[in-house]
C-alpha cells in the first residue's frame, strides 16, 4: 500500500500546478512541509478557468499564522481554508499541521472529509525535505484502509463496488455541491487505478477499525460541515461567493450573492445552508 501511495504522489503534473504549490509554500517560511495537489483537476488538461485544490501541510498552526486567532481556528476547525492564486491560475488550498493530517487520514476520526478526499488520487507536488515527503505519504496511505474499513465489507461484493458504496457514504454524510452520481463517478474515471488498490488497501485495514455509525457520522458532519462554511466566512476572502461558484458548477444552480451577504458573510452562510438543502443542490 505504501509502495502504491508513494508511486501515484510522485506522477508529474502541470508545471503550473507545481509552480502555485511552491509559491504557497514560499508564504509559509519555516513552517511549510509539504503540498499535496488533489480534486477533479487531476483529471484535467486545460487548469484555465478551474479552481486547483491543494493542502498545505505544515509544522505547528502557531509557526504558521502571526495571527494567533487563525492558529486557534485551524486547531479547534480544521482545516482553514485560503484562496490563492499565480501564474494565471486560481486555487484555494487547505491548511493542517502534519499532526492532524495523519490523524485525519486515519480510523481514529469518525470525520471522513480527509480520509475520503485522499482515498482518491493525489500528488505530492512539493516537500521541504525527503523526511516531510515520507510522513505525507505515509498519512495518504492510511487513508484508502480507513475509508474501506469505516464502509465495511459485504460477503460477495466486487472491490470497485465497495469503493462506490464506500464514497457513497462520505459523500452522504457532507454538504456537498455534487450531482447524486458524483461517488460512482469518482470510481469509474479510473477503475484500473481502483484494482490495483484493492487488494493492498483492504490488507491494511488495521484491526478493529472501526466500521458502521454512518448515522452519527450524518449528524456530525453536517453540523461540521455548517460550522466550516461559517468559520470559511471569517477566515477565507470571498468564501460566500467561492461558495456559490462551486454550488452553481456543481448543482448548475445559478445562485448569485447580495451585497448584504458580502456585507455579513456569517450571516449569509448560515442561512444559506438550509435553503440550498432544500433545494437539492447540497445534500
Amino acid at each position: 500500500m505504501a509502495q502504491l501511495v508513494r508511486e501515484e504522489l510522485s506522477l508529474p503534473v502541470d508545471p503550473r500546478v507545481a509552480a502555485m504549490a511552491a509559491a504557497i509554500a514560499a508564504d509559509y517560511p519555516g513552517s511549510a512541509r509539504a503540498v499535496l495537489f488533489y480534486g477533479s483537476c487531476l483529471r484535467e488538461r486545460e487548469l484555465d478557468g478551474l479552481m486547483l485544490d491543494f493542502y498545505l501541510i505544515v509544522s505547528d498552526y502557531g509557526d504558521a499564522y502571526p495571527r494567533r486567532w487563525l492558529a486557534l481556528a485551524n486547531r479547534l476547525i480544521p482545516p482553514n481554508v485560503f484562496p490563492f492564486q499565480h501564474g494565471g491560475l486560481i486555487a484555494k488550498y487547505a491548511v493542517l499541521s502534519e499532526a492532524d493530517f495523519d490523524r485525519l487520514n486515519g480510523p481514529e476520526t469518525r470525520n471522513v472529509s480527509v480520509w475520503a478526499r485522499f482515498a482518491q488520487p493525489s500528488r505530492l507536488v512539493w516537500a521541504v525535505d525527503d523526511t516531510a515527503a515520507g510522513r505525507a505519504a505515509a498519512s495518504v496511505a492510511r487513508a484508502a484502509p480507513t475509508l474501506l474499513a469505516a464502509a465495511g465489507a459485504r460477503a460477495g461484493e466486487e472491490p470497485l463496488d465497495w469503493w462506490r458504496r464506500a464514497f457513497a457514504l462520505t459523500y452522504s454524510v457532507e454538504l456537498r455541491a455534487e450531482r447524486a452520481n458524483r461517488a460512482q463517478s469518482v470510481v469509474d474515471a479510473d477503475p484500473d487505478r481502483y484494482w490495483r488498490f484493492s487488494e493492498p488497501a483492504i490488507a491494511a485495514i488495521p484491526a478493529g477499525a472501526p466500521s458502521g455509525g454512518w448515522a452519527r457520522r450524518r449528524i456530525e458532519g453536517k453540523l461540521l460541515s455548517v460550522a466550516r462554511l461559517a468559520k470559511a466566512s471569517l477566515t477565507y476572502a470571498g468564501g460566500i461567493d467561492y461558495l456559490a461558484w462551486k454550488i452553481n458548477r456543481h448543482a448548475g444552480t445559478k445562485i448569485e450573492i447580495k451585497p448584504w451577504q458580502r456585507r455579513w458573510p456569517l450571516l449569509a452562510a448560515v442561512t444559506l445552508v438550509p435553503r440550498l438543502m432544500k433545494s437539492g443542490a447540497i445534500r
